[in-house]
């Protein structure tokens, strides 16, 4: 994953427990969209989260922004681009776009550090496309 400029597309549908009254998501849940983005992105590449913590090595959110422009419902399809934007030697960069349809509903970017089994700062596994 040298290219700093890897992008990974996932499509979903909202399930009813991952909204709140209105039938809108709740904000919260997007945390676990981002998740589920990366960990299908790494797949895609040819890794297994579960091994990389086999491993010894986790990747931890470090820091998270996030923008909310619309509302998304029980039932929508959405549409999550992943993009690794970059990639130092113990963190990496990701920004994360929701759409429904062509609407951008909400737009995030993450700080993702690799750490060891004590919690110490580690290098990044060696990402490369397989």
């Amino acid at each position: 994953m040298t290219d700093s400029k890897t992008s990974h597309k996932y499509g979903f549908r909202v399930a009813y427990q991952e909204t709140d009254g209105q039938r809108r998501v709740h904000h919260a849940n997007y945390l676990n969209y981002f998740e589920r983005g990366r960990v299908e992105m790494l797949r895609d590449l040819g890794f297994n989260y579960k091994t990389i913590e086999d491993e010894g090595r986790m990747l931890v959110v470090a820091e998270m922004n996030v923008k909310y422009f619309a509302p998304a419902e029980f039932d929508d399809w959405l549409e999550l681009t992943t993009t690794v934007v970059e990639i130092r030697k113990v963190r990496m960069r990701h920004l994360y776009q929701i759409h429904r349809d062509d609407q951008l509903i909400v737009e995030a970017d993450s700080v993702i550090a690799c750490v060891d089994r004590t919690g110490k700062l580690a290098r990044l596994p060696n990402l490369e496309a397989r």
